[in-house]
């Protein structure tokens, strides 16, 4: 049971780990029935939006991947969902966790993201069953 002022809390919780701020344009890939709709509701309540489909064709600040083990080429996918990205945007690749179906090793998405030349910043605990890998556009060196 949840305390009267605990209330959303987790909600809020979750927004605070994936680093989303009001205003924000996140776009969400691979909705399926499977995904954590509060995980999505508590997104939607921070940046103060409803979240864009696969189909938008705006400039983004986040992408949501929702992504399971056969969902097919993950560097691929992860190359078209950069197209929209701004410059200091991120990835938050959504995988089911460990001993869930669909878990993809963090392996697999640590390759995928050196082959797209992101680099891994971050990982968070999204609920019960998913869990968010963070990448982002790897810096470029400074010349010296």
């Amino acid at each position: 049971m949840v305390a009267a002022g605990d209330a959303g809390k987790s909600e809020v919780d979750v927004a605070d780990r994936l680093d989303i701020e009001p205003e924000m344009v996140v776009q969400e890939i691979g909705w399926d029935e499977d995904v954590d709709d509060a995980v999505r509701a508590a997104i939607e309540e921070r940046c103060g939006s409803e979240l864009l489909d696969e189909d938008a064709d705006e400039v983004v600040d986040v992408v949501l991947l929702w992504w399971r083990d056969d969902d097919g080429d993950l560097t691929d996918t992860l190359l078209d969902v950069m197209t929209p990205l701004a410059d200091e945007g991120v990835i938050w690749v959504l995988t089911p966790k460990t001993g869930r179906d669909g878990y993809v090793e963090p392996s697999d998405i640590a390759e995928a993201a050196s082959t797209s030349n992101l680099a891994q910043t971050s990982n968070a605990s999204l609920g019960e069953a998913w869990m968010g890998t963070r990448l982002a556009y790897r810096k470029a060196k400074s010349k010296r």
